[in-house]
Parts: C-alpha cells; sequence; structure tokens
C-alpha cells in the first residue's frame, strides 16, 4: 500500500522551505508596494501553486531518473528504485500536481495562468538537462527564482525590480547549493555520461564558482536593502543568511563531503526561513 508518507519522501517536501519563504516574500512585497491588499484566497493559492508546481517537479525528476537512480548506491534507496512507488504512480502524481497547479494559477488571475505553462516548462525541463549541459544546476536555480516574481503576480498582475531583485537572489543561490549538492555525485555522473559543474571543473573549483555564485546571491542582498528602503530588521535577516552562505562553505571540502546534507539542507532551510521572516516583520512592523 501506497501511503501519503512515502509520496512526501517521494518529493522530499521538506525541501519546499528553500522557495516557499522567497514567494511569501514576494506576496508582501506586492502589500508593500500599496498596489496591493491582504488576501487570504490570495495567499492559499499561491501557497497551493508552490506546492503543487514542487510536487510535480520533484515527481517527475524521480520517475525520469529512475533508471539512473537504481545504479546509484547513494539513490538506489528512493521510492522508486526501491520499489515503494511504482513509475505509473509517480507519473500520474505529477499530471495531478501539474494540473493542480495550473487550476490554482487560473483562480489567482489570467496572466499567472498564461504563464504557469512556461513556469512548467521550466521547472519539468530541469530534470532533462543534466544529460546534455553542466548548467543544470542555473535551470534548477531559475526555476526556484519563479517563486517571488510569482506571488508578487498573484497579487499586482505587474512585474516590478525589487521582487525580480529576489528572484536574482535565489537564482544564484540555489544554483550554488545545488552545485555543492552535485559534489557527492562527480564520479557516479562521469561515469553515466550526466553533466555537472563538478564533472565539467572538478571538485575544487565547482566550490569556488558555487562560492562567487553566493556572493553575487549576497551582494544582491545587501542591494535589496538599499533600493528597497527597508530597516534593521531587513539586516538582521540579510546577516543570517549571509553567514549560512558563509557556513556552508566552511563546512565542505573538496576532500571531506561529510557535512554536504548539512550545508546542502540544514543551512539553506534555516537561511530562507529567516530571511524571510525579518524581511515579512520588517514589511508589516516598521
Amino acid at each position: 500500500m501506497i501511503t501519503v508518507k512515502k509520496y512526501l519522501s517521494l518529493i522530499k517536501f521538506s525541501h519546499t522551505v528553500f522557495a516557499l519563504p522567497f514567494a511569501i516574500i514576494g506576496f508582501c512585497l506586492a502589500i508593500y508596494s500599496g498596489k496591493a491588499v491582504f488576501s487570504w484566497e490570495k495567499l492559499l493559492l499561491v501557497l497551493g501553486c508552490m506546492v503543487f508546481a514542487r510536487s510535480a517537479a520533484m515527481a517527475f525528476n524521480r520517475y525520469i531518473d529512475r533508471a539512473f537512480d537504481a545504479k546509484n548506491p547513494r539513490t538506489a534507496i528512493r521510492e522508486i528504485p526501491a520499489g515503494q512507488i511504482s513509475p505509473s504512480a509517480a507519473a500520474i502524481f505529477t499530471l495531478i500536481s501539474a494540473a493542480l497547479f495550473m487550476v490554482c494559477a487560473y483562480f489567482i488571475n489570467k496572466l499567472c495562468f498564461y504563464l504557469s505553462p512556461v513556469a512548467l516548462l521550466v521547472i519539468l525541463g530541469y530534470s532533462f538537462t543534466k544529460r546534455f549541459t553542466p548548467l543544470c544546476h542555473l535551470i534548477l536555480g531559475l526555476g526556484l527564482s519563479l517563486a517571488p516574481i510569482g506571488a508578487y503576480l498573484a497579487l499586482t498582475e505587474q512585474f516590478d525590480i525589487l521582487p525580480i531583485l529576489f528572484s536574482v537572489v535565489v537564482f544564484f543561490w540555489v544554483g550554488g547549493f545545488d552545485i555543492i549538492f552535485a559534489l557527492q555525485d562527480e564520479e557516479f555522473d562521469r561515469g553515466e555520461g550526466l553533466k555537472s559543474i563538478p564533472v565539467l571543473m572538478g571538485k575544487a573549483k565547482a566550490l569556488r564558482l558555487s562560492e562567487f555564485m553566493h556572493l553575487i546571491a549576497a551582494s544582491i542582498v545587501v542591494f535589496g536593502f538599499f533600493y528597497g528602503s527597508f530597516s534593521w530588521l531587513y539586516i538582521v535577516g540579510a546577516v543570517v543568511f549571509i553567514g549560512l552562505l558563509i557556513y556552508q562553505h566552511l563546512i565542505v571540502k573538496p576532500n571531506d563531503l561529510s557535512r554536504v546534507n548539512l550545508a546542502f539542507g540544514t543551512s539553506n532551510g534555516l537561511a530562507s526561513v529567516i530571511f524571510c521572516l525579518f524581511v515579512c516583520l520588517d514589511i508589516f512592523l516598521l
């Protein structure tokens, strides 16, 4: 019997914490701009879009990569290669999640609905990219970067500089930490002919590129403080966010990947949640 717990594990539901807080930031920025007012209905629809889009992307990734996952000792315990969820069930789950994402987008506004197929193309297309380009990490970053601007569009139906800046932060932040995560599979990916930055550049240079991408993300976070005329609460969130970026590069070394999961999951999850908390407090309290 397939349980809800197994599906939540299939899609790594806990990793929703990466992009979801930035969607909430985008939502709050829309109110902060004066172009929209708070709406529980819109908030729930935005959250629905985030959950269903990510569920579709992760289930599709597991479906597409099931043969590689079965060969890789690190991923052989995943639900599909382990026989806990069938490929057909994962495919159906992907289709249902994608459909529910578009339904939520439809009830948000016409612009979001019209853009929803584009969003699905990016987040589902990512699963194919490591077969032909080492820039796959950037495609993942692009997919998650849609969160803040998408939430902003949900309320305002307009593009604006500030939410776009936060989308760029997500792009470089996610791309950078996905490179760190990919370090674990460098040898396997090379043997299977798969592409990644670690395969292309080696572990040491890949880490340097990740550091550079996180430096760009941190710089834009600092610039956002001045551009958005935020206060000290934003500064607190920014310091924690940037500090956790630095921390993950201190604990992961080319010859010591034992703490990759701590860097990838824990530090980035905390960075996103804490930054969101202080930005939103800044918007509504000061």
